[in-house]
């Protein structure tokens, strides 16, 4: 019979290193924002003020599963909840249990909660693909240990299949004749304006003998960050943010140990101009970040810097490429899908909080639908 212990400080869960890095060889879909190492840096970053709840999964004395949760206090206009879901905080696209059986994994962890005292006001489980990848799987344990749960639209994260289309011809035959022209028109006044140079860095593991973070030209991805538009930004969270650049780079070298980083940088007549950052994992690459500079010398840097990314990943065999969530225009010039996302959440009937705040935030639709229907009366 399957059972679970609950981990709540880093200090034990640092007990179950060598079981979460067996479990996630077969995680589905799995990244670098699954690791042991990703929950570490964010823990230790991020982690003042929540409650850390990993739930290990054993049965007959092995490992089957993870399900790491945390506790975080949100702020409302009518008070404060207490939320226990995932620590992910929009980092990525898709999250869920580390481990080959998920379902097993979700239905024994859920069942724990649902039988542990609460200390939470509502559950939520974001970042998910209900209607794909999920398969509905979390709705239904939710669902079979008692805790009622609604479904609920996270919008959109966009996607390249790489292995479908097999090859870079093919992906450029899948774009419009609008779109191949735009690339080739932006790369080739790229090209034309100056020396042009592509660099991307992808290192082995470091028990490979590699795992080099290549610090001067992660150092370069900072700097064009911060002559990027995005730096300007008062809640933005580029590579060179005050308050993120500690996270970013302790986060940088710890892929590169587990030889999960990917990073472009393009060179104008030597100069760094737009770069790209993500994370690789089994022939996934995941987008975390871009930019540009604001005074390039030529306009359509970042395009032309996406354009070989995207050409370099089909020529080095990748299977899929996510572009990261959102619609910005890039993404929608650049994708051959898009995967929905949702987050699944249950909220108990005797918590007064997240009942108030839902029926404040129906009474403002309500109100606001009667004010239209007014006016266009």
């Amino acid at each position: 019979m399957a059972e679970v212990v609950e981990v709540n400080d880093l200090r034990s869960l640092s007990r179950y290193r060598l079981m979460w890095d067996s479990l996630l060889a077969d995680t589905p879909n799995a990244t670098f924002l699954h690791t042991f190492d990703w929950l570490e840096n964010y823990w230790r970053h991020f982690g003042s003020g929540k409650r850390l709840r990993v739930l290990v999964v054993r049965a007959a004395g092995q490992g089957i599963g993870i399900l790491p949760l945390c506790v975080v206090r949100r702020r409302h206009r009518l008070g404060s909840l207490r939320v226990l879901t995932y620590p992910l905080d929009d980092w990525g696209s898709f999250y869920g249990p580390i481990g080959p059986s998920p379902t097993a994994t979700l239905l024994t962890a859920l069942r724990h909660v649902a039988s542990s005292p609460r200390d939470w006001d509502q559950l939520e489980l974001p970042w998910i693909a209900h209607d794909s990848r999920d398969h509905g799987r979390t709705f239904n344990a939710l669902r079979q240990v008692g805790l009622p749960p609604r479904v609920m639209p996270q919008g959109m994260t966009s996607l390249i299949d790489c292995a479908a289309l097999g090859n870079w011809e093919s992906y450029q035959a899948n774009l419009s004749r609008k779109r191949r022209h735009e690339l080739r028109r932006v790369s080739r006044r790229v090209t034309d304006w100056g020396e042009a140079e592509f660099v991307r860095h992808r290192p082995e593991p470091r028990r490979d003998g590699d795992g080099d973070p290549a610090w001067e030209l992660y150092d370069q991805c900072e700097e064009v960050a911060r002559q990027s538009w995005q730096n300007t930004s008062a809640t933005g969270n580029t590579l060179s943010h005050p308050k993120l650049v500690s996270f970013f780079r302790d986060t940088h070298a710890a892929a590169s140990r587990l030889g999960m980083v990917d990073l472009a940088v393009l060179r104008l007549s030597g100069r760094p101009v737009a770069f790209w950052y993500g994370y690789r994992c089994e022939g996934r690459v995941m987008g975390l970040r871009m930019g540009y500079c604001a005074d390039a010398p030529v306009s359509g840097v970042g395009t032309a810097l996406m354009s070989r990314l995207v050409e370099d990943s089909f020529r080095r065999g990748d299977q899929s490429f996510d572009l990261g969530p959102g619609n910005e225009c890039y993404k929608s010039r650049l994708r051959t899908s898009v995967v929905n996302r949702h987050r699944v959440t249950h909220t108990p009937a005797t918590a007064i909080g997240p009942q108030l705040i839902r029926a404040s935030g129906w009474l403002r639709q309500r109100t606001a639908s009667t004010v239209r229907l007014a006016v266009g009366g």
